[in-house]
């Protein structure tokens, strides 16, 4: 009989009601369970290392070994022999401080290029009203003839918003062609 099966029936066997009192006790038999896993501590105790070289394996162990007085002597003779100069490093309070002059710098260099654009129709010519309210018809398929000669009529009207720059300056000369005056906002 397995073991789980061995610890229920013992369970079930200790579970008897007493004769002087009315309420049952339960009794528990003692479980031990084991893993296949490791626990935690034993992976603990076996860190991962990467591959180190032949050459600096050594030298690893044997820093390891020093104390942290000697550490220190270590570093310094290390930093005159190897000619290192100290560099200042900021506090983290400081460090946004510094870096908003650089980007503040950088804003007034180059301003950024306006890549997407609204298409705003300000006035028509009255010769060419009947060709830009057509144009307007089959810009907005959803309205009708005469819902865009009220659009036209009622100027300034924003067009089409959020075309980037090559299809907006295309808007803008058809709209140009047609007699009407078209801003790119």
């Amino acid at each position: 009989m397995s073991r789980p099966v061995q610890s229920l029936l013992r369970a079930s066997r200790s579970f008897s009601p007493r004769a002087s009192s009315s309420t049952p006790t339960l009794r528990y038999a003692a479980r031990t369970f084991t893993s296949t896993r490791p626990s935690l501590a034993e992976t603990a105790e076996q860190p991962t290392q990467s591959p180190v070289s032949a050459k600096v394996g050594p030298i690893v162990e044997s820093i390891s070994g020093l104390t942290l007085l000697e550490v220190s002597e270590l570093v310094t003779a290390l930093k005159t022999r190897l000619n290192i100069t100290e560099i200042a490093m900021p506090s983290s309070s400081a460090a946004p401080a510094a870096a908003a002059p650089v980007e503040a710098e950088a804003a007034e260099e180059k301003p950024k290029e306006k890549t997407i654009f609204t298409v705003k129709l300000d006035a028509i010519d009255p010769a060419t009203k009947a060709k830009v309210i057509r144009e307007v018809k089959v810009l907005m398929p959803n309205m009708t003839l005469v819902e865009a000669k009220k659009f036209v009529e009622s100027c300034p009207q924003t067009l089409k918003e959020n075309l980037p720059k090559e299809d907006a300056e295309k808007l803008q000369k058809t709209m140009q062609a047609l007699g009407a005056t078209v801003s790119l906002v």
